[in-house]
């Protein structure tokens, strides 16, 4: 009993450890947001003993138009987060419950497609949208971000579509319904779970990109906000406490979805009981 207390508490200090490891410096960056005139970055010590305050905060906002930078990343995260799940959502249907010629084959080259580095697709990228006169424009973007993303989502969605038993579409079909009735009747409600988790991988990664944005747009007020915090961080390179007060603000969108959708995590056992045995 003894040693198995022993072990228990070696296992708890090094999870602690860990954790404290990782989120030292997330606290630190936060803590830094308070120092005023921050030339260089404060000593761990130091952040402990300094007074809250949201001076840095408010200074962030007034400057640069950075309140117009941070809508623009609202706009465009939030139509690509909902295209790119209704996208990707329909195609893993379709590859889920329909039989066509080649249908596997298309899913492996898919795959395939994955391992290639978004960076090498960069030029033809900007060449395809340029052809189509959409660059510096958010509809380019969303070209670019709604069908990027399509292929990971069917990945993630097909497998869980195949799990929802196919009776289940037996009450749609007696009532004379089809197959788009199905989807949105059936396998959109069954599968809120799966969505609310891919719903957060898009937001997060579409909020935090930077590349494909900074080559697509060139126009001041159509600017998003990971190419703001950059220029920002290079004029005031030198003003600690600005430039992480302007990431913290970055960050809350990601953490408020992250609270919003974390109880719709995939979870094991979803469909059980959807049917009687």
């Amino acid at each position: 009993m003894k040693t198995s207390l022993f072990g228990k508490i070696v296992v708890y200090a090094i999870i602690i450890f860990g954790a404290l490891l990782f989120v030292f410096p997330f606290i630190y960056m936060i803590l830094t947001t308070f120092f005023l005139a921050t030339n260089s970055l404060p000593k761990p010590h130091e952040v402990f003993s300094v007074t809250p305050n949201l001076t840095n905060y408010l200074i962030v906002l007034q400057k640069n138009n950075f309140t117009r930078y941070f809508m623009n990343s609202v706009i465009v995260t939030s139509v690509a987060m909902a295209g790119s799940l209704f996208l990707g959502a329909i195609t893993a249907y379709g590859f889920a419950r329909f039989t066509f010629p080649g249908k596997e084959a298309i899913f492996r080259v898919f795959l395939l497609m994955l391992f290639i580095p978004g960076v090498i697709n960069i030029i033809p990228t900007f060449v395809i949208v340029k052809d189509l006169g959409l660059v510096n424009t958010y509809s380019g973007l969303w070209l670019v971000y709604i069908a990027g993303g399509v292929i990971g989502n069917l990945f993630f969605l097909r497998g869980f579509f195949e799990s929802i038993p196919k009776e289940l579409e037996e009450s749609v079909l007696i009532d004379g319904g089809g197959n788009w009735r199905v989807f949105w009747n059936i396998y959109l409600p069954q599968s809120l779970p799966a969505m609310g988790t891919l719903a957060i991988f898009i937001f997060q990664g579409t909020w935090e990109e930077y590349f494909l944005a900074l080559t697509l747009i060139k126009g001041e007020e159509l600017r998003t906000l990971p190419i703001a915090i950059m220029m920002f961080n290079d004029k005031y390179a030198t003003n600690y406490g600005q430039i992480f007060a302007a990431s913290v603000i970055a960050l809350l969108p990601v953490i408020l979805l992250y609270m919003i959708f974390q109880k719709k995590f995939v979870q094991s056992g979803y469909n059980e009981g959807s049917l009687k045995g």
